[in-house]
């Protein structure tokens, strides 16, 4: 039997229960406890775990609005359920919704679960223990772990070797905070947040053990913080290397270590000879040093630097924070999970100062024509970006550099990401492009209308049949002049073909069904029914509302 269709929700999980011994109302509790504590979803009593429809307990009763008390009564804090009664064929299925909870939802017993995904993709409740709860404080940017005294460490945990390249960033990057320069080893700490003081005596934080810590102290203190650097040929394991330094220099090691496996190609453009990196090199600093930055430090997991042949592979653990999705990375205002590590990072020039980082990776990967970042293998305890490390297309590079140079400034990443999809798809709505900018139909298609104005796309049809190709004059940029000329003109004689296609198994069509058919105005429809009636390839018959169009069965006198 089909699984029952969801609820209209905003909740990602989906749990069954079966009811046929009338769930026990501890163990209901506690399933949708764990939802709560987890991602939020909607829990369906009376289904089986393998998605069959068996119904609830001829015990249970006609009127849900108990269900949703119980819950509320049973839970601290009170947990607000939605309760659904649907019918699915002769049985009966309650669909309990929660939302996930900023707070942590424990039964009025004490019982904390939470639920997750076990090795087999199914999902279970599991304690949810207290060393845990850090990180789902942080997920809700409720608390700064990285802003926290550590109890056991001193000042004497600091490593005077990493406080001196330390100051040779501040000194030496250009991006850093000036006026960081020349403060004394008290103030400079105070300043970043690496102490704290405390009735006159410096307590030092996770972000100041992380940033100038003594190696053997972070490996007491901070056993979560480890870094993987890895190379793969295949199978093949060329590098493999690890570090728990402090960040400072794992930020130059990991630079160092990138520099032999980020090679060039070049290729010249009129008088200047230009290297394309297989990753550019502000987008490489910029996602390595994120995921430092992003990373959860009370999980356990290295961050993880790897080389494959087709792509660059960077994860942290610790999924998106709260507000954070694959659907608005590039438009969602900064959410740093520890403030303190970020605002650091920033002060040093490590990171973009704006909190607009992805925006930098997503520019810098598709200028040179490569695919855009990936980040759809993430999960909700990890965070994992793919970056293809293919050749970079030349001509688009060519046409880009152009293109910037007679605008006087550099291309934005809506416009980029708007030429890329286009050369892959060849022709798209406002609609389609809406998804791939994180933005409205309306904004899609207000920039869409803006790139053929320029000469950069050229738009075809009107209304909700309007979708916009690139303009020939970037096909010419990009020596496919055959493409444009190719889908310009099989566009006309598959609007016929379809119409005929439609005509012989239908016998007639009118114009609003030419419409739908073609995907046009019913203006233009119109025009296309006219012209193949010219051509003496339809009959038209009747007038205005009543008219109909068949094919001519004889020839044209």
């Amino acid at each position: 039997m089909k699984s029952p269709s969801l609820p209209k929700t905003e909740t990602l999980e989906v749990e069954f229960k079966s009811d046929r011994d009338c769930l026990n109302d501890d163990d209901l509790i506690e399933a949708l406890i764990g939802l709560a504590n987890a991602q939020g979803g909607t829990l369906y009593l009376g289904v089986e775990n393998d998605g069959t429809v068996t119904g609830l307990h001829r015990s249970r009763p006609a009127d849900f609005r108990s269900v949703a008390a119980l819950v509320a009564n049973r839970t601290f804090p009170s947990l607000q359920a939605h309760v659904e009664s649907q019918q699915h064929q002769q049985h009966r299925v309650a669909a309990i919704t929660v939302q996930r909870s900023p707070d942590i939802v424990a039964r009025s017993d004490g019982l904390v679960k939470r639920r997750r995904m076990n090795a087999h993709g199914q999902p279970e409740c599991v304690p949810f223990l207290p060393h845990e709860y850090a990180s789902r404080r942080a997920d809700f940017q409720m608390f700064d772990m990285s802003s926290e005294v550590m109890a056991d460490a001193t000042v004497a945990d600091f490593d005077p070797l990493q406080r001196e390249r330390l100051r040779a960033v501040i000194a030496n990057n250009p991006r850093s905070d000036k006026s960081l320069v020349g403060l004394t080893d008290e103030q400079l700490e105070g300043a970043l947040c690496l102490t704290v003081t405390r009735a006159g005596t410096r307590h030092p934080t996770l972000l100041g053990l992380l940033l100038i810590g003594r190696t053997d102290s972070l490996r007491r203190m901070v056993p979560t913080h480890e870094v993987l650097f890895q190379v793969l040929d295949g199978t093949r394991v060329k590098v493999n290397e690890g570090s728990r330094a402090a960040l400072i220099e794992i930020v130059e090691w990991l630079d160092l270590l990138s520099r032999g496996v980020n090679t060039e190609q070049e290729f010249n453009e009129g008088l200047f000879r230009i290297g394309i990196a297989r990753v550019d090199v502000d987008a490489l600093r910029e996602a390595i040093n994120n995921a430092l930055v992003h990373r959860d430090y009370a999980r356990r997991g290295p961050v993880r630097v790897c080389w494959q042949k087709d792509d660059l592979i960077i994860s942290n653990p610790g999924g998106f924070v709260e507000g954070v999705s694959l659907a608005n990375l590039l438009t969602t205002e900064p959410r740093p999970r520890n403030p303190a590590l970020a605002d650091a990072f920033k002060r040093l020039g490590l990171v973009d100062r704006t909190g607009r980082g992805v925006d930098m990776i997503y520019t810098n990967m598709l200028r040179f024509g490569r695919p855009a970042p990936d980040y759809a293998q993430s999960m909700p305890d990890l965070v994992k970006l793919s970056i293809s490390t293919e050749a970079a297309d030349l001509a688009f590079v060519r046409m880009v550099l152009q293109e910037e140079a007679r605008q006087k400034s550099a291309l934005p990443v809506e416009t980029l990401l708007v030429l890329t999809a286009l050369r892959e798809a060849r022709r798209l709505s406002a609609s389609d492009m809406a998804s791939q900018l994180q933005t409205g139909v309306g904004q899609a298609a207000k920039l869409m209308e803006a790139l053929a104005e320029s000469g950069l796309a050229r738009a075809h049809g009107s209304g909700r049949s309007r979708y916009f190709t690139l303009s020939p004059a970037v096909y010419r940029n990009l020596g496919q002049q055959v493409e444009y000329v190719r889908q310009a003109a099989f566009e006309p004689i598959q609007r016929v073909q379809m119409i005929k296609n439609y005509l012989r198994e239908n016998g007639q069509i009118r114009r609003h069904e030419a419409a739908d058919l073609c995907q046009l105005s019913p203006r233009e429809a119109g025009a296309v029914l006219e012209r193949m009636v010219k051509n003496g390839d339809i009959v038209l018959h009747g007038v205005r509302k009543t008219a109909f169009y068949t094919l001519r069965t004889e020839p044209p006198v």
